[in-house]
């Protein structure tokens, strides 16, 4: 990874003095984003443009096709989000930008057009982990207590971290296998809907009168691993049950039995391992956390617990710059600041990446 810890010419003007203005860039996958934020919480503009209706007629996003359209919208985009703001590049004092993990081609345009942006500007760069961004997305809407515990759940990422101060990243738990998100737009598609399905599933399974009851993968005792692959081989299995039998698949039923199995075992884990780090607060973040059933679900437990719990609004638990600032100006305020030879990291270690 090509970031520096040491502290750049740049620390006598950041946020050891004042807050820091930051300029942020997004484009992991199929959002490209820019935003302005002062202080890693006053959002000035936080302009997205979504590649889902160009992703759709292929089921999923084409990575090379992803980064065809980053190129075409990141100067549009940029001068929006510095617009929407009412500010001019030379009042920027940094530029943050999503260095990993993500889609390689992706990253590097905003890789790219963020170096481009602090050598032009001579004002600091710093690289940002996505999933630290998804992170600190609810310090936009509140403080954050530690230590605090993040759940975080996305079309490429389930992940509970342990926060044990500002910036100190511990993970506990992964997925051995698909993500939440990637489950789900598999079984929307099973179940005949189009990408992306989650919203589709979750909405059917919110309606649904019945329930098909599926397995949930809790695996060893102790652990805090995530595997999905299994409870998606289940869904079919039943949907071909029914067709040999000559009989429509119960589609609702089926996404009621498939969103509640996904819901308990993340839930489930994510409360345990609150209680075992003697977390302070839960952190609900990432692009599936705008899921109805989860959020009320989580919220529920939290609330038995007596244990505080922050969700972003939806606009804010989907790719998008503010995030990556919010994460960013932890940095800022210590000045860790990125060299110019930084190199997008399609996979990135969180921890290695903590202040």
């Amino acid at each position: 990874m090509a970031s520096s810890r040491e502290s750049s010419d740049h620390l006598s003007s950041s946020g050891a003095d004042r807050e820091g203005l930051l300029l942020a860039i997004e484009t992991s996958c199929d959002e490209t984003s820019v935003a302005v934020v002062r202080g890693g919480r006053e959002v000035l503009s936080n302009v997205i443009s979504s590649q889902i209706d160009t992703h759709r007629q292929f089921g999923g996003v084409v990575p090379e096709i992803a980064s065809r359209k980053h190129v075409e919208s990141i100067t549009i985009i940029l001068e929006e989000a510095l617009k929407e703001a009412g500010v001019g590049l030379s009042d920027i004092d940094g530029i943050a930008v999503t260095q990993g993990p993500g889609l390689i081609g992706a990253l590097l345009v905003g890789v790219v057009a963020a170096k481009s942006l602090s050598l032009a500007l001579d004002v600091p760069l710093i690289g940002t982990h996505h999933i630290a961004g998804h992170i600190y997305a609810n310090r936009l809407i509140g403080d954050i207590v530690y230590p605090a515990l993040a759940l975080v759940v996305s079309g490429g990422h389930t992940e509970i971290v342990l926060l044990e101060s500002e910036g100190k990243f511990r993970l506990i738990g992964r997925t051995r296998d698909d993500a939440v998100g990637e489950a789900y737009d598999k079984v929307a598609r099973a179940l005949r809907f189009p990408y992306p399905g989650g919203p589709y599933v979750d909405r059917l399974a919110q309606e649904a009168k019945e329930e098909i009851v599926l397995p949930r993968s809790w695996l060893e005792p102790d652990s805090y691993d995530f595997s999905f692959s299994g409870l998606k081989s289940a869904v079919l299995a039943e949907i071909n049950r029914s067709r040999m039998k000559g009989e429509d698949p119960d589609f609702s039923a089926l996404a009621k039995g498939f969103q509640q199995s996904v819901i308990d075992v993340v839930t489930g884990k994510a409360i345990r391992a609150a209680k075992q780090f003697g977390a302070r607060q839960m952190l609900l973040c990432g692009g599936v956390a705008a899921n109805r059933g989860l959020r009320g679900k989580l919220a529920e437990l939290c609330e038995a617990e007596g244990l505080p719990l922050l969700i972003p609004p939806n606009k804010l638990c989907t790719d998008n710059a503010a995030m990556i600032a919010a994460a960013a100006d932890m940095k800022w305020r210590r000045g860790q600041f990125s060299s110019l030879d930084l190199k997008a990291e399609a996979v990135m270690s969180l921890e290695e990446w903590s202040v």
